[in-house]
């Protein structure tokens, strides 16, 4: 994590903030902070955030939000159904809490994302012109928030919270991709073992630290050491956000430490088990600790940083939803408590917070994996891959809550009703975060935004 060890004491927290104020035009990229650039960006952004959850190794639709209890066993949900306040919608019964909040959200059942190929298309894909889509929102508005300094872009991952987890899983696709927008608007990712940002320390004197030309002597610093070590190809990257994320003052955003314990605790999902009560046979075994231990710190993170004006989060514990139940994976009943149980726990604690703190319609969370499971479970009690349906979960944003969207056939192996495809998700996320309208007409944004911004319509019944 980035931060600024000040040896002098005396300098307080109300004198970083205000010298935090000044000066960041001049180390953006090139005139992206200009009076005309500042006026773009507000024209075009709507001032929303987005959280993408992405529940990576592909979720069961039934034993999520569609648990088909009429059909035949091997079908059906393995984990059974709960009752919601939705009358007449059932949930897989790993998920109590959600059930009692299901007015606050929308379940799409008629999902489907094409293929059953483990990769993070939903988030990185051709439909994002192979961009991460926060890369997307930060190319238009800015790599910081020209009032905060926070990156408009960032990647959390289990390290994010803590350094002891994984390391972000890139097996399947690289969640930092910016295809061709450049790699000045790749994802900001705290805390991660290997990345930029690791036990970066900038030791300044506090007389020092209103003089810029120090604080980019004390960059190059680091900047030497990178290129030695061959990252030459991030390092315009480092200098603008580390200057403006230390120099906002939002380096607390990315410290936990400073929330309200009774908050933290109510996130923490490491409470639900410990990890002797999850099966040491599967090779998966850590990252099922990982998602137990930290979803749900990951999504307080994700909300702090949308406070201090961070744009779109990409949220992921790694590659945990993969339940063949073969050597490395338990079965989808099994899987449930590792995943599912974790996620009903973390995704309504989130609900409320934002409930309780007016932000339900300024962030838009997003749930979903890169595929779905087969109808039928196999003879080890796991579910294989499916590209036919998937579940798909969305919050706040301003948009319509409270229903489901789309039927699945009754073996809930593809959709009944008109599908909802990843163009359509991906309009959905962009005209949440953009007056589309706008975009269009705007000269200089690059033609991938604008298709993934038009190339479908958003969700049907939603807005």
């Amino acid at each position: 994590m980035l931060s600024v060890v000040s040896p002098d004491r005396r300098f307080g927290r109300r004198e970083f903030l205000r010298i935090g104020g000044v000066g960041l035009s001049g180390l953006t990229l090139p005139g992206l902070w200009s009076q005309e650039g500042l006026a773009a960006a507000s024209r075009l952004a709507t001032g929303k955030s987005v959280i993408f959850l992405f529940l990576h190794g592909g979720p069961s639709q039934i034993e999520t939000f569609d648990p088909k209890m009429t059909a035949p066993d091997k079908i059906r949900s393995a984990t059974g159904e709960i009752a919601t306040r939705l009358p007449g919608v059932s949930f897989g019964s790993s998920f109590p809490k959600l059930a009692a909040l299901a007015d606050q959200f929308t379940v799409v059942r008629s999902f489907t994302t094409g293929d059953g190929n483990h990769d993070i298309k939903p988030v990185v894909g051709r439909d994002s012109g192979g961009a991460n889509l926060g890369t997307l929102y930060s190319r238009v508005v800015g790599t910081n928030h020209p009032l905060t300094g926070m990156p408009t872009n960032a990647a959390l991952f289990p390290q994010s919270v803590d350094p002891a987890r994984e390391p972000a899983q890139k097996a399947f696709g690289n969640f930092e991709s910016t295809g061709g927008l450049g790699a000045a608007f790749a994802p900001f990712v705290p805390g991660a073992g290997g990345d930029l940002q690791k036990d970066m320390q900038l030791a300044i004197a506090a007389d020092r630290l209103g003089d810029r030309r120090s604080l980019l002597s004390e960059l190059d610093r680091v900047r030497f050491q990178l290129d030695a070590a061959g990252k030459s190809d991030a390092l315009d990257r480092l200098r603008d956000q580390a200057f403006g994320t230390i120099m906002g003052g939002v380096a607390g955003a990315f410290d936990l430490s400073q929330e309200d314990p009774r908050t933290v605790a109510r996130y923490d999902t490491g409470a639900l088990m410990t990890p002797d009560q999850i099966d040491r046979k599967w090779n998966n075994y850590k990252m099922y600790v990982d998602n137990v231990k930290t979803l749900g710190k990951l999504l307080l993170l994700s909300r702090r940083l949308c406070e201090a004006g961070c744009g779109f989060v990409t949220v992921t514990t790694n590659f945990v939803w993969d339940n063949h139940a073969d050597v490395n994976n338990a079965g989808v009943a099994e899987g449930m408590r590792y995943c599912g149980e974790p996620l009903d726990h973390a995704v309504s604690a989130f609900l409320e917070d934002v409930a309780e703190r007016g932000l339900s319609d300024k962030i838009l969370l997003v749930c979903c994996g890169e595929m779905g499971r087969t109808p039928q479970i196999n003879q080890n009690g796991g579910r294989d891959h499916w590209g036919a349906l998937a579940p798909l979960l969305l919050a706040g944003g301003r948009h319509k809550m409270g229903q489901v969207i789309g039927q699945s056939t009754r073996n809930a192996g593809e959709p009944a009703s008109d599908p909802v495809r990843i163009p359509n998700l991906l309009a959905t996320i962009m005209h949440t975060l953009f007056d589309v309208g706008e975009l269009r007409v705007t000269r200089g944004v690059p033609t991938e935004i604008v298709r993934a911004a038009t190339a479908a319509d958003p969700i049907p019944g939603l807005a």
